[in-house]
């Protein structure tokens, strides 16, 4: 395709111009023999955490707070010149501070290294101490360059999507299209702080919107897509012209076959509004949830100082059984039974009664009756690829849209991301997988940027979720556990073929991005170093 960069310049962050910003504290941290060659650690300047890092004989620092939940970065994981988060895999070039992997979204600030005297003297930008994270130098739309490129969806994939184009100084037209009533936000918190106000969770304000020329429309929905005149209609009737596109609609989540579903305080967890009416129904009332899953899991924990009761209704033996194995499903089990939460597994529900319009109670398979004055249902999701029906876009056989490493579609200019894309995942051999994940749809959205740009980039990243999982386990034939379950401490190697494809961990930090990082750098880990008790290469130290 053509070049549509523009020579516009690239306009910075939201810092403050205060004079007192130039103004910088200098200290000296260490003696220069503290730190050996490949090793990190900790410093404080102006009483502020400071990572300081020593790669190939040379100093750098930059803020120890993950840009993403504030982890410290000195806990972390350091490979050549790229430190990964403990808790939840961000990954951060130490010389420039710049995001190499996600789920963070911003840089760090870096600092000034002098070494005198074998003294190590760092020097920190008064405003560096107030803004913890540096956003990326980004331009915007240039005169006279019509490319248009549209964003359907509006979760993790578009928005990263946009911000990659004008990061690379991509001047046409960007339009990103949500069926959301809100900006994109941060979809991970709603199952953690159910009673959460929107304006805490939106990732970029409107105002980043506007500076940099990425058009929002909230609030509309696809009808039809037509590849070959290369036009969307939407539900509302109106139609726009795209000359690429990126398919990020998600999915939404699955409804119980029952005529019960439509009572009062029968709930799914979808939208901001949803997480704070299930908090609000759930504190002080019977609570059931039906599902395992992580989400169902997390809600569980959530209700646990708030609800009067609560049930979780399964429909395998133990929770997480086809993702995380018999033995975390344990565990978990365990934990939650200890806190008076009831399991019913291998059962379903067959009735929702309800009274005056309002749930009362579920009847289950097995016969059990159990009350409830709030229902929660995670049981699954859908994919949104309804208004790809007619179009020659390729889907699988349940309607997920297969991509290949550079997230394109079988349509030119059409490429896919996100929950609703069956790709080829690089650490399960190009294994066509869906994995519903948000640091993975970030990453993809990431991708399908660059190569909407022509720049031939595959994907590369390797699955991490929240502190629990990594990797793709599915079809493990061993499993190595290190540490104690019953201390709540543990890490949990999954094994194919001899090689370790998966790891699980609870307080194990940095287990898991040490496991991480190794499978990113195509290093196998074989059964017999998991077996081993030389911990060493797991950087817990």
């Amino acid at each position: 395709m053509t070049d549509m960069s523009g020579t516009k310049p690239p306009r910075g962050d939201f810092s403050d111009s205060d004079p007192e910003d130039k103004e910088e504290l200098t200290e000296m941290v260490c003696l220069e023999s503290d730190l050996q060659d490949g090793k990190m650690m900790e410093v404080e300047v102006g009483h502020h955490a400071v990572l300081l890092t020593r790669c190939e004989g040379k100093f750098s620092a930059l803020a120890n707070q993950c840009s993403h939940y504030g982890a410290p970065l000195s806990k972390g994981v350091l490979t050549g010149n790229k430190v990964r988060c403990p808790w939840h895999g961000s990954c951060f070039n130490v010389l420039t501070g710049d995001l190499e992997e996600f789920p963070g979204m911003d840089g760090l600030p870096c600092h000034k290294v002098k070494i005198q005297n074998s003294k190590v003297y760092v020097s920190v930008n008064k405003k560096d101490l107030r803004h913890q994270k540096r956003m990326m130098y980004m331009g915007g739309a240039v005169p006279g360059v019509t490319h248009t490129i549209l964003l359907l969806g509006g979760g993790a994939a578009s928005l990263i999507c946009a911000e990659t184009l004008r990061q690379k100084n991509f001047g046409g037209r960007i339009i990103m299209v949500s069926r959301d009533n809100l900006l994109p936000y941060d979809k991970t918190r709603l199952s953690k702080v159910m009673n959460v106000e929107n304006d805490t969770i939106v990732l970029r304000g409107m105002e980043f919107f506007h500076r940099y020329d990425i058009e929002v429309w909230l609030e509309k929905n696809a009808q039809s897509l037509d590849t070959e005149k290369k036009t969307l209609t939407f539900e509302d009737g109106s139609v726009q012209n795209y000359d690429q596109i990126l398919i990020s609609t998600g999915c939404r989540a699955k409804c119980l076959d029952l005529p019960g579903m439509k009572l009062d305080n029968v709930k799914m967890l979808e939208t901001p509004e949803d997480a704070r009416q299930i908090h609000a129904a759930g504190v002080g009332s019977k609570v059931v949830l039906v599902g395992t899953s992580f989400v169902g899991m997390e809600v569980a924990s959530y209700m646990l100082d708030k609800a009067s009761s609560i049930t979780v209704i399964g429909s395998s033996e133990l929770p997480y059984q086809n993702t995380l194995g018999r033995e975390v499903g344990k565990i978990t089990m365990m934990m939650l039974s200890q806190k008076n939460v009831k399991f019913y597994m291998n059962d379903s529900v067959i009735d929702i009664k309800g009274v005056d319009g309002k749930v009362k109670e579920v009847v289950l398979k097995s016969g059990k009756v159990i009350p409830a004055d709030v229902l929660i249902v995670g049981i699954g999701s859908i994919p949104n690829s309804e208004f790809l029906t007619g179009t020659t876009v390729q889907m699988n056989s349940k309607n997920f849209v297969i991509v290949d490493k550079y997230m394109r579609t079988n349509v030119p200019d059409v490429f896919c991301a996100g929950d609703l894309a069956s790709f080829p995942l690089n650490i399960a051999k190009n294994q066509l997988v869906n994995i519903g994940h948000w640091q993975l749809a970030q990453a993809q959205g990431r991708i399908a940027a660059l190569n909407m740009l022509g720049k031939n980039i595959e994907l590369t990243s390797v699955p991490f979720y929240w502190t629990v999982l990594l990797g793709y386990g599915e079809g493990y034939t061993d499993l190595v556990m290190k540490g104690s379950l019953e201390e709540n401490k543990f890490l949990a190697l999954y094994i194919k073929n001899d090689e370790v494809i998966a790891a699980a961990g609870l307080d194990y930090d940095p287990a898991v991005s040490a496991v991480a990082e190794r499978l990113f750098s195509g290093k196998v880990i074989t059964k017999k170093e998991a077996q081993s008790d030389d911990l060493s290469w797991l950087h817990l130290s």
